[in-house]
Order: structure tokens, then C-alpha cells, then sequence
């Protein structure tokens, strides 16, 4: 075979590997994740060479979306990190033979303390297996490495795993975007989720517009104020707004008579309207939701800005 092919086929192996899966996920799963969600102290992974990589991952991901939790290398437990563990824990270990020797000799530590641990193993009959509260089973039929021996397949399908644990329990705890975006403030996603109206708001210099202003004059100063819209305002109160998109259809339908129009003609009355606080992401779906590019910043019943399409684009 080709590179590609082999390259092919190994994709095609994992793939199978996930899709195997499926059929081995039973009471033990629920039990696993019942144990996480009522913990209440932290999930601490462990796993030792590939199965350590792989836990890393896991652990990041659940600590990302709500559950607290680390990695720890069972070996550091030896040196003074079994300091960290307390009896609110919850252990995950990972071995895919489920005798790893450095994994097994922390496990009657673990079990002294009385820690309630998730064994995650491609051997259900294992040690590890058996002395597990509960035993998720990610075991592969063989590796996708042509020579059976390398973890690609196992160490595949216990990532997936991880993963499925993760999303079950944000599904439990009800978790939402926003709550995704506190845990991840420095990434464009979390910027997007916390980022509010008055972050992006433009505020100086905004286009208004007496009501009883005539069309030819208000296309002036719509123009100048550079975001396709102009405010109509009476005794500091908000009464409209008109777009670009109005002033040409007023242009078709009145023609020449266009310039003895007012704004009042042709204003839209009802203007959507968000507060300072509003996040720009519950600003797009307005947008979207009524075909609109731009919404007016409120605040105590005063216009204190407007926000449009492209200030959402951060």
C-alpha cells in the first residue's frame, strides 16, 4: 500500500475502534458519571506513559467544562503528592492492559483513603478492573499501528471516552456557553460569550435626527454618521430610526417628491433596543432573528450608543 493508504486505513481503524464502543457503554457509564457529578471534591486522572498523555487531555477537558479536575502521574504520588487527595475525591485511572505495575501499586493508597475509583481499561478482568468502583471498558479489537503494537486504536478510543464523561456530565449540570466562556476568558470564544454592548458600542458623534427633518438633509447627516442609519429623537427622547435601506425605497416610491418627505415618513418606530449590559452574542441573534445590522444602547431611557454587525466581529 501507499502512504495515503496506510494513512487511510488507519483512520478507518480508529473510526471502527469509537464505533465499537457504543455497544460496551452500559450501567457502569451512568455509574461513573453519578460519581463525578456528586463529587465533591475534585476528579483526579491518572495513567502512566501513553495512558498519562491521554488522561492530561481528559483531565483539562473536564476541568474546562465545569468539573474540577487534574492529572497526576502516579509516580509523583511517591514523592509527596498524595497530599492533594482527599477523601471528597474522585479517581480515574487509566491503563489499557489494566496491570500497568506503577498504576497499581498507588491503588491501595487510594483505596486506604477510602476514594472511589472510575478504572478505565481495555481488560475488564484486569486488577485494576476489579478493584474499581465502577469500570469503563475501552477496550479495541487491534491497534490501527500495522504492527499491532503501538496505542493508536486504544489510546483513540480512551480519549473518546474521556469525552464522552465530560459532555454527559455539562449535559447534568445544565452547562451553557457562558459558563464555557468563565473558563476560557483568554480565547476568542470567551471573548465573544463575555463581550457586551458597551464593550462595542459606538458612542460619540451618532446621527440625530429631528422627526419633522426633511429626507434630503437627513441623507447628509445618515451619511456622515457612517453606520447606515440615523436616529430621530424629540424632546431627548427616542421616536424612531431610519436606515439606508429606507431612504432608497422612500427614493423609488416618492421620486421626485422624495425631498418634501420627512423623517417621520419613513422611520421605523419601534427600533430594537438593548441595554449596556447585553452580550453581543444575544446582540447577533436579535440581529438575525429580525434582519437587521444595527440595535440602539439604552440605558435608563437614554441613548447612549448603537451597536451594528460589524462591532460584533471580534
Amino acid at each position: 500500500m501507499t502512504s495515503k493508504e496506510y494513512g487511510i486505513q488507519c483512520i478507518k481503524d480508529e473510526a471502527q475502534a469509537l464505533l465499537d464502543l457504543i455497544p460496551k457503554m452500559d450501567d457502569e457509564f451512568e455509574k461513573a458519571v453519578n460519581l463525578m457529578l456528586n463529587c465533591k471534591g475534585k476528579v483526579i486522572v491518572t495513567g502512566v506513559g501513553k495512558s498519562g498523555h491521554i488522561g492530561a487531555k481528559i483531565a483539562a477537558t473536564l476541568a474546562s467544562t465545569g468539573t474540577p479536575s487534574f492529572f497526576i502521574n502516579p509516580l509523583d504520588v511517591y514523592h509527596g503528592d498524595l497530599g492533594v487527595m482527599t477523601h471528597d475525591d474522585v479517581v480515574i485511572a487509566i491503563s489499557n492492559s489494566g496491570a500497568t505495575d506503577e498504576l497499581l501499586r498507588f491503588i491501595p493508597m487510594v483505596l486506604h483513603m477510602q476514594i472511589p475509583i472510575i478504572g478505565m481499561t481495555g481488560n475488564p478482568t484486569s486488577l485494576l478492573a476489579k478493584y474499581s468502583t465502577c469500570h469503563l471498558n475501552v477496550s479495541v479489537s487491534h491497534e490501527a499501528c500495522p504492527l499491532n503494537l503501538a496505542p493508536t486504536s486504544s489510546t483513540t478510543a480512551t480519549l473518546a471516552m474521556g469525552d464522552a464523561l465530560a459532555v454527559a456530565l455539562m449535559e447534568a449540570r445544565h452547562f451553557r456557553p457562558q459558563d464555557f466562556a468563565h473558563f476560557h476568558p483568554g480565547g476568542e470564544l470567551g471573548k465573544r460569550l463575555l463581550t457586551t454592548a458597551f464593550d462595542v458600542m459606538r458612542s460619540d458623534d451618532l446621527p440625530i435626527l429631528p422627526p419633522q427633518m426633511h429626507l434630503g438633509e437627513a441623507i447628509i447627516h445618515v451619511s456622515k454618521g457612517k453606520l447606515g442609519l440615523g436616529i430621530a429623537e424629540e424632546n431627548g427622547r427616542i421616536v424612531g430610526i431610519i436606515t439606508d435601506g429606507d431612504i432608497r425605497r422612500a427614493m423609488e416610491k416618492w421620486q421626485e417628491k422624495f425631498f418634501d418627505r420627512t423623517v417621520s415618513d419613513i422611520m421605523t418606530r419601534t427600533p430594537k433596543i438593548v441595554k449596556p449590559e447585553t452580550k453581543i452574542t444575544e446582540i447577533q441573534q436579535i440581529m438575525q432573528q429580525h434582519k437587521i445590522h444595527s440595535v440602539l444602547v439604552i440605558d435608563k431611557d437614554r441613548l447612549v450608543g448603537v451597536v451594528d454587525s460589524y462591532s460584533c466581529m471580534i
